[in-house]
């Protein structure tokens, strides 16, 4: 009988540089194969346990699907907000550059300008459109009413069927709204609209030659709002998603531009216009909420009425700003970008050539709470300007930089060093500021802004304008344009010295008389 054993067999193979059939020639021998050899042991032969089951655990497979599901929702939502963004970004680079896009803009803010108010004879802005592009429509209304901009929202099947006396003959501008720019409402109702009125079209296109309703009516006013890429592209379906985004971003610069254009105040009309909610009572300087321990007293009248009586929480408003001390933003509390600077090789004595570049002012001015920078030079280096303040232990103060003229950078000025002719304006050195002394009150100081406003315009000055205390030269006053750009140095003067403590924009001091409030 055969022992069933494991068996273990080999054949061995002898190399040598002799052909093997050479080696059968001359009388060689293959090897024989190992002889069959039997376990040395039983070990092999032992039956394999079976595996315990009993405490398997399975894997949590509901949880990680869950969580799968979690991830797979909000990456889709971060890829909507990131697609989105960079549409927002593209149409920014757009009207930063494109001839086309800027002088179409310029246009739409002429056309609705020129027709409001009285010296527009009450004009309105007609705004038109159907399906997503009515709701934008309707939303851009909002806002413009809200900005004290006289604007009514007209659908365009209804138009036809009546609606038309909406639209005044005479003084209206028409905004019409449609990404294809061929919505078939909108062509049915373009050959009844008066040819006189100014016809602003609000639309993916950027070329008049590309939009069909330019070509039935050249004389439209081209206002581009094209995506980067179609939507069915970013999200599989033609969803109107990213172009209502850029839609509504375009039609919002267009009100607000307008509105400052038309009002001396923005705040202060969207103040009058908005008096409700939330935004409402921010602007009134107070928060009318219920407060936690409210009381409720149920007492049941004679006739069987219920009264409750409730105890309301008020926030403090902030004190007044009576003097440009307060209004001020401290120079000791302004971030300081100090520049690594260049001798002047072209003209020795003059000014140092900063290597800082309008980017890093941006950064600087982004980290800054209160919006403004100011520029300094290393102590090794000596100013070589009057308009240079400097210590002996510490910076060179060469300006300072306000908000508004940094929102004026666009992406093509930030690689450009501060030294550049492209950016002369950008930089306030203190030679420019106004000086007016830190005592002065608020209203004054606006009160004379304005005064010497009038006298830049007309060239007459009066006495009047003398009444407010101030330091400011002959030549100075040539050289001040007292734009809302322009600087105010806020000076305190002791034991006959004075020096700036702090500065203000003018537009910021006007805007605090005005009804604005915050510190520019």
């Amino acid at each position: 009988m055969v022992e069933h054993r494991p068996v273990h067999n080999s054949e061995v193979y002898v190399l040598s540089q002799t052909p093997f059939s050479n080696h059968l020639h001359h009388g060689g021998r293959p090897s024989p194969p190992s002889p069959i050899t039997p376990a040395e042991d039983d070990f092999c032969c032992s039956p394999i346990d079976k595996l315990p089951l009993h405490n398997f655990v399975e894997p949590a497979i509901a949880a990680c699907e869950e969580q799968l599901a979690v991830e797979s929702r909000l990456s889709g939502a971060v890829h909507l907000l990131n697609t989105a963004s960079t549409a927002l970004s593209c149409i920014t680079q757009l009207y930063s550059s494109d001839r086309i896009a800027r002088d179409g803009f310029n246009r739409a803010v002429d056309a609705i300008v020129r027709r409001q108010g009285d010296h527009g004879r009450n004009g309105k802005l007609v705004v038109i459109g159907v399906g997503k592009s009515g709701h934008i429509a309707k939303k851009l209304v909002a806002t413009f009413n809200s900005l004290a901009i006289q604007a009514v929202f007209l659908h365009p099947t209804e138009a036809l069927h009546g609606d038309l006396g909406q639209i005044n003959s005479r003084n209206d501008t028409l905004l019409l709204i449609t990404f294809s720019g061929k919505t078939p409402e909108l062509l049915l109702l373009l050959p009844h609209l008066d040819k006189s009125l100014p016809l602003i079209l609000l639309t993916s296109h950027t070329r008049p030659d590309t939009c069909e309703i330019v070509r039935q009516r050249p004389d439209t006013i081209l206002l581009p709002a094209p995506i980067h890429e179609p939507e069915t592209k970013s999200f599989g379906v033609s969803a109107p998603t990213t172009s209502t985004t850029v839609a509504l971003s375009v039609g919002d610069a267009l009100a607000m531009v307008a509105s400052h254009e038309l009002h001396p105040s923005v705040s202060k009309v969207f103040a009058k216009n908005h008096p409700g909610g939330a935004i409402g009572a921010a602007l009134r300087g107070s928060s009318v909420s219920p407060s936690p321990s409210v009381s409720s007293t149920s007492d049941i009248t004679p006739s069987s009425s219920r009264t409750t009586s409730m105890t309301i929480s008020t926030q403090p408003v902030p004190p007044p700003r009576h003097s440009l001390r307060d209004l001020a933003i401290p120079l000791h509390e302004i971030p300081c970008l100090e520049l690594e600077s260049l001798p002047n090789q072209s003209q020795p004595g003059h000014d140092p050539i900063p290597t800082a570049t309008a980017g890093d002012l941006l950064l600087a001015a982004y980290s800054s709470p209160s919006g403004w920078v100011r520029l300094s030079l290393p102590p090794s280096l000596p100013p070589f300007s009057h308009s240079h303040s400097s210590s002996p232990h510490g910076p060179t103060t060469v300006g300072v930089v306000s908000p508004r003229r940094i929102r004026r950078l666009t992406p093509s000025l930030l690689p450009l060093p501060l030294s550049s002719p492209s950016l002369s304006w950008l930089i306030t050195p203190q030679a420019e500021f106004v000086s007016l002394t830190a005592d002065t009150e608020v209203r004054n100081a606006a009160e004379w802004i304005k005064a010497m406003r009038t006298v830049r315009a007309t060239g007459v000055m009066t006495t009047r304008l003398k009444g407010v205390m101030g330091v400011m030269g002959e030549e100075e006053e040539g050289e001040v344009d007292f734009g809302d750009e322009c600087v105010v140095g806020v000076m305190e003067v002791v034991g006959g010295h004075g020096g700036c403590v702090g500065v203000v924009e003018v537009g910021g001091l006007l805007d605090a008389v005005n009804g604005g409030g915050g510190k520019p």
